[in-house]
């Protein structure tokens, strides 16, 4: 069963007018782990969830050859313009991963693109080889490599009712864990290589966003409160 992954940030004593540095550190660190350098869109939110923003921006491609996105600096600094401590800030970055692709998740990816989500020209890097259910006799599909969206939010102390002491000041949404246990595929040689570069890079850049915004505390978690690495283990072993 596929659930929603985390990756929760806390900092010692940290204040909100430092709260810029640590959003523009943990959103540069995507670039050299697989991810890109601007940001999709960035918006605020007062109080709790249940309000609507106050302000949202979708960067989107400035003309022909143009890069998509802002800057990060350019990103925090426009949304926390507004600097408050019962807002969270929410921006959205692109990071590349490895995903099974089928039919069915093709046209659901065709149906919900927009301008934050839909990938660059060029469309997906697929495997080399054969498609997943040519080459191992698995499900039907092939494996590419393409931008899902991840959201870095960052909460002033007082937004949801001071949520960021157990969320984190800063929470990483990675979305489904999927790409990391592909557990309705059946995994062979392609499909294990794949799930593991994935791992990798996901290990690499949490461990890259500990360091450059100085974090002193991380939580890698799940909505279901299971284990990724217990869970991971045991896929792997599966087809042993």
């Amino acid at each position: 069963m596929a659930d929603t992954l985390y990756l929760s940030l806390w900092y010692p004593n940290l204040r909100l007018e430092g709260l810029p540095d640590k959003l523009m550190a943990v959103l540069g660190a995507f670039a050299p782990h697989g991810g890109e350098g601007r940001v999709y869109s960035a918006t605020v939110w007062p109080v709790d969830w249940s309000e609507s923003p106050v302000f949202q921006r979708i960067y989107g491609r400035g003309g022909e050859g143009s890069e998509r996105g802002a800057e990060p600096r350019q990103a925090v600094a426009e949304a926390l313009e507004l600097l408050h401590d019962d807002y969270a800030y929410e921006f959205q970055i692109g990071w590349d991963l490895w995903e099974l692709e089928t039919e069915d998740n093709r046209e659901g990816a065709k149906a919900n693109a927009g301008p934050s989500t839909r990938p660059p020209s060029g469309g997906l890097a697929q495997d080399d080889g054969l498609g997943l259910s040519e080459q191992e006799g698995g499900s039907s599909g092939r494996w590419a490599r393409g931008p899902r969206l991840v959201r870095v939010t960052g909460f002033g102390p007082l937004f949801d009712e001071g949520c960021y002491e157990q969320d984190g000041h800063i929470r990483i949404d990675f979305g489904s864990d999927a790409p990391f246990l592909e557990e309705d595929a059946d995994l062979g040689r392609v499909g294990a290589r794949h799930i593991e570069e994935n791992v990798r890079q996901l290990v690499e850049l949490t461990a890259a966003i500990e360091k450059t915004s100085g974090a002193t505390a991380r939580l890698l978690w799940s909505e279901l409160g299971e284990s990724l690495a217990a869970r991971l283990a045991e896929r792997l072993g599966m087809r042993n």
